[in-house]
């Protein structure tokens, strides 16, 4: 292939060569990989040691809760940075936004391993624990939402679903890479070990994983469709005031796509958004959270069974979430939402019989399967449509928030009204109807918005 692809056909001549292409779609996995790996991180040590280190004078089940908490604060931030990040980005650029992010995320994940304990300082550790996890969570809010909105506007129109859905790999590689260095660290180090300074190990090394996404993200030139909007000059986006002025003195080309994006009524894409992202969350927070909690406990198995088939699960989405991304671009979004949806929602009930069935290579077949139709190849597709339904003015900050709040109100409801039924009814179909009502969201949202395949990317309003 030569080194001379435009590679946003629709951005009016602004040309990216497959080089520039490779370095964006690196950036954004490795940002998507740094950032789950980092949450996964905390997410291990909160729940191995952070209560012994942060928190010992206190009882083991207050100290466990006291460390879960500093880990459900960077939710919290997550939010506030999507809002505060998003509108950066779309003022600004997204390759500015990109490089901060991935600074905040690191910096404070790398600084997390040289805290002092509270041992050595008292009260004053857990607080410092707590503003780095705020500082982490800030930076994670826009990082992956920054990231697909890049490849989204650096990919060729035909190849887009495929190019967009490679963010997604970034949660696969993150997630393996944190599970798989607290592995080792268990199987090689005593307890006193880990407590002493073997806790510190993962954190430190994600340094070296900073440097390079740092130097490689300052080397990334700026989305080609952000420097082709017509509402950008000298590479700011002009404000409303400024836009209007426009239209109003304008004769030229320009003066109608102004005028369109000025017009646009905000809300209808950002609410089907919202549904699309609602049904791959929860199902995310069932298969991947609640499930994995539910086979030790009341079916009794083996705790590495549920986690050993996420890790399976993750391995098969490396092949799952680009085949999902070329068949969204050959036969378009809205089909392939439909046919994951009725799928997940069809074979629900049967995977759960498999998952409940009293056999291990059923259970674990039917946790595979569950994940890669119902979360990953629903990612997949979500990275590509959510970019492609709203508009270049307010893509950023629109997509963050609906992956924010969508993401939150799934993940926190759906495994404590999991949990309640399951209790309530001592049965696990509440499980599968839970997966059915969440895919049938994701579904209705399917069927209500447009088919945005294809779509310019440099249009200032949303598709509908």
């Amino acid at each position: 292939m030569k080194d001379t692809t435009t590679t946003a056909e629709q951005a009016g001549g602004v040309r990216r060569t497959t080089r520039d292409l490779t370095k964006a779609a690196v950036s954004g996995w490795l940002g998507t990989a740094m950032e789950f790996m980092d949450f996964q991180l905390y997410s291990l040590a909160a729940a191995i040691v952070f209560n012994k280190i942060f928190f010992p004078d206190v009882s083991p089940a207050i100290g466990l809760i006291a460390a879960m908490a500093t880990y459900g604060v960077g939710y919290v931030a997550r939010l506030a940075g999507a809002v505060y990040f998003g509108r950066m980005g779309d003022r600004l650029g997204r390759k500015k936004v990109l490089t901060i992010t991935i600074l905040l995320m690191g910096a404070s994940t790398t600084l997390i391993g040289v805290l002092p304990t509270y041992a050595t300082i008292g009260i004053l550790a857990p607080v410092l624990l707590v503003v780095l996890r705020l500082a982490q969570g800030f930076g994670a809010g826009a990082e992956i939402a920054g990231a697909t909105v890049m490849l989204a506007e650096y990919a060729p129109t035909k190849r887009r679903g495929l190019v967009a859905s490679l963010v997604s790999l970034g949660t696969n590689s993150g997630t393996l890479a944190a599970s798989g260095l607290w592995a080792v660290l268990l199987a090689v180090l005593s307890e006193d070990q880990l407590l002493s300074w073997g806790w510190r190990l993962p954190f430190l090394l994600s340094f070296g994983l900073l440097l390079f996404a740092v130097w490689l993200r300052r080397n990334l030139k700026e989305s080609p469709v952000f420097e082709e909007r017509p509402d950008v000059v000298d590479g700011v986006a002009m404000s409303r005031r400024e836009v209007e002025t426009a239209v109003t003195k304008g004769a030229d080309d320009d003066a109608g796509l102004l005028e369109a994006g000025l017009k646009q009524r905000k809300g209808k894409a950002f609410f089907l958004a919202l549904g699309l992202r609602f049904g791959q969350a929860g199902n995310s927070g069932l298969i991947q959270t609640f499930l994995v909690g539910y086979i030790a406990t009341e079916l009794a198995a083996e705790r590495s069974v549920p986690t050993d088939a996420i890790v399976y699960g993750s391995l098969l989405g490396f092949l799952t979430v680009p085949a999902i991304g070329m068949l969204g671009d050959r036969f378009g979004r809205r089909r392939m939402y439909l046919a994951l949806t009725s799928l997940t929602a069809l074979t629900a009930f049967p995977l759960m019989m498999l998952i409940t069935s009293g056999s291990t290579p059923a259970l674990m077949l039917g946790m595979v399967l569950g994940l890669n139709l119902g979360v990953l190849g629903l990612f997949a597709l979500e990275s590509v449509t959510m970019a492609e339904l709203f508009g270049s003015r307010t893509r950023f900050t629109q997509l963050a928030l609906a992956k924010e709040i969508g993401g939150v109100l799934a993940t926190a409801i759906g495994p404590v009204l999991a949990a309640s039924l399951t209790a309530a009814t001592g049965s696990w179909w509440p499980i599968a109807a839970m997966l059915v009502v969440y895919s049938l969201i994701t579904l209705v949202s399917a069927l209500l918005s447009p088919e945005t395949r294809g779509r310019d990317l440099v249009r200032l309003e949303d598709a509908v």
